[in-house]
């Protein structure tokens, strides 16, 4: 028998034979300055205990993980009312794709692709007076750890760069799918974005994904069970851009990528789980973290029972 932590650490090492493969993400200049060679992986279990191994502790900028919380908040404060403005397929395209945008009327495909993702940042911009600082909060709360900032410096780079992203929010504005003023809902979708989280904090805050609703830290329900095992499906289908199909098929675990490096995955009534490798595959997901993520799958899969939390112990395999 060998115990979680030790599983934990396995992993690690095995996962480390992907570094030197990819590249870190470069089109945002405070992006490309990341190690490439940099690794880490935390567990915690619904029961709350955290096993990590590598730099799990090390915070990074979470990127397009920060959708998932985007996503979460407007449908606690929107409801069924949100999807008249955001689809929930896959959209087989890259995550900011204007064809697709503009050929679907300015109504993007899924909240996981940037143009989705600013939609329905537009949505909490109605919502809250600082919608950025809230999710920041809410990051806090659902993470226990008070220190989780937003990184002005990657704020300040992806807001130098935003072409591409302010032409599809120009072009939601234009079919009438965005209703705020479009640069306020860029720095506040560059904000969240740019939250700086370790894999201990995001493995510990999207625990509830995991949990049926339940937040550890909070002691309370986050959201519904229905609404969990929603978002869950949602992140199977679409959470890891155009790659979301090849990724279910290889891994069978709801999950959500950011071109920092960091992938966020969900085994619902076990576990959540965050790895982070920055060096990147030609459609935005960590090579190393992707690989470590296939081997847990692998493991489970070859498991005969299941995880006893409680003795934290587990099966050779």
């Amino acid at each position: 028998m060998e115990t979680m932590q030790q599983w934990v650490e396995s992993l690690e090492r095995r996962a480390r034979a992907r570094l030197g493969i990819g590249r870190v993400a470069d089109y945002i200049p405070a992006l490309a300055e990341q190690d490439p060679d940099r690794f880490g992986i935390a567990l915690c279990s619904n029961q709350g205990a955290i096993y990590h191994a590598g730099e799990a502790q090390t915070p990074f900028s979470i990127q397009s993980i920060a959708k998932v919380l985007l996503l979460t908040l407007a449908l606690r404060v929107q409801g069924d009312a949100l999807w008249t403005r955001v689809g929930r397929n896959p959209s087989g395209m890259p995550f900011n794709s204007l064809a697709q945008l503009e050929a679907e009327g300015g109504k993007p495909r899924n909240p996981f692709i940037n143009a989705g993702a600013i939609a329905v940042t537009d949505r909490l911009v109605g919502a809250f007076a600082t919608p950025s600082k809230h999710l920041r909060d809410v990051a806090r709360r659902l993470s226990g750890n008070p220190k989780i900032h937003i990184d002005e410096n990657v704020q300040a780079s992806e807001w130098q760069h935003r072409a591409r992203n302010a032409a599809m929010a120009y072009l939601m504005q234009a079919f009438g799918h965005l209703d705020n003023d479009v640069d306020t809902v860029l720095q506040t979708y560059f904000s969240c974005c740019a939250l700086s989280m370790s894999c201990v904090d995001l493995a510990r805050a999207f625990n509830f994904l995991a949990a049926e609703g339940h937040a550890l830290s909070l002691g309370e329900r986050f959201v519904s069970p229905d609404l969990a095992r929603r978002i869950n499906a949602l992140l199977f289908t679409c959470g890891m851009y155009d790659a979301a199909g090849d990724f279910a098929y290889r891994t069978g675990l709801p999950a959500k990528s950011g071109v920092g490096g960091g992938i966020v995955a969900i085994v619902p009534g076990r576990f959540s789980i965050c790895a982070w490798s920055p060096a990147l595959d030609e459609r935005g997901n960590s090579v190393a973290a992707q690989h470590v993520l296939e081997l847990l799958a692998d493991d489970l899969g070859r498991w005969s029972r299941a995880i006893p939390s409680d003795s934290m112990t587990i099966m050779n395999i």
